[in-house]
């Protein structure tokens, strides 16, 4: 059977004070002396006392918890960004729930339900692959419980999204390939339901357009910009012909798949075809040659986040005042697209 929870009442009859004592001993007040405060925390570690946060939350409307639904965790990105908002949040005393949609919308939309369920005080979302629409947040609004997007976004009154230009930075990487003498530039993107591959496929397109460079459709790779579809996009791109000069990846990691495929099959980086990713993860030093990439600041995004929404809630700023937050992106060129010495 499950063991009896110890109450102040036991702590108060064990000790033979008042419930009242025990109370403020344990909010840590100074009306309660040190010695007494110690000998109640010393027979509530004893006892396995638990504070019953919930029930005081119940009562005082908030929880002190904040939801957050990412489309994958074994992301290096997204754990960067969960790193920045746990370090706010923790500091400003509210706890984490996460989780995540595995990039998809029926899991994002369970998600949000069990977050609801949870009673968290707000949520922060970066969108899954194939959401379409926002419907499913609708019961947050109803209940005017924040709600922040952040690097997936979607347009909506009751939200501030955090992101980067995407398109500008995915322009700043093209129009450096074309720098290098590149002029058949493939583009491995994922889906263009989202707002962040989209923006960086626009980018791509600014930039070959200003260059007087025509655009082909054949030369837009669509994956899913993991390291295996990296690999079958090498198998796409040495079926061309004739070989292109250039690769923008929409990420590192797909990128690195890329390149160690197209290594392996004599492709001489960059001499042959220079290339791009995004995001600067880790592997974008480790693979040879280095990686240029597009650094996007995942911590500060995620301290950005979970800050505008824990001063909304104190009443600080309001949600809906502030539609777009961005953040400064920088292109970081390394080995792997210097065509030029």
């Amino acid at each position: 059977m499950k063991e009896k929870e110890v109450t102040i009442y036991d702590l108060a009859k064990k000790l033979n004070i008042s419930i009242a004592t025990v109370s403020r001993a344990l909010k840590d007040d100074p009306v309660v002396n040190k010695k007494t405060r110690k000998k109640i925390y010393d027979l509530a570690e004893e006892m396995g006392y638990r504070s019953n946060h919930f029930a005081r939350n119940l009562r005082n409307q908030r929880t002190n918890t904040i939801g957050v639904i990412v489309p994958r965790l074994n992301s290096y990105f997204m754990s960067t960004v969960i790193a920045g908002i746990e370090n706010v949040a923790n500091s400003e005393g509210y706890t984490l729930i996460i989780s995540q949609s595995s990039e998809s919308a029926k899991k994002e939309m369970a998600s949000v339900k069990t977050m609801f369920n949870n009673r968290v005080d707000g949520l922060l979302v970066s969108l899954a692959y194939d959401t379409e629409d926002i419907s499913h947040f609708d019961m947050l609004f109803r209940k005017n419980i924040p709600l922040i997007f952040f690097d997936r976004v979607m347009e909506h009154k009751n939200t501030t999204n955090i992101l980067i230009d995407n398109r500008k930075a995915a322009y700043e990487a093209t129009t450096h390939l074309i720098e290098q003498g590149c002029q058949r530039i493939v583009h491995i993107t994922a889906t263009l339901k989202r707002n962040t591959y989209v923006d960086r496929f626009k980018g791509y397109k600014q930039a070959l357009a200003e260059h007087n460079i025509p655009f082909r459709e054949e030369y837009v790779l669509i994956n899913n910009l993991s390291q295996e579809a990296g690999i079958s996009a090498a198998e796409a791109i040495l079926a061309m012909d004739p070989l292109p000069d250039a690769v923008f990846v929409a990420n590192d990691n797909c990128a690195v798949g890329c390149m160690v495929a197209l290594k392996k099959a004599g492709i001489r980086i960059p001499h042959d075809i220079a290339f791009a990713g995004f995001n600067n993860d880790p592997v974008s030093t480790v693979i040879e040659p280095n990686l240029t990439t597009v650094d996007y600041p995942g911590y500060q995004m995620g301290e950005a986040a979970v800050r505008n929404l824990i001063n909304h809630l104190n009443g600080v700023t309001n949600i809906s005042s502030t539609n777009t937050i961005l953040l400064r992106s920088e292109l970081i060129v390394r080995e792997s697209s210097l065509k030029k010495k």
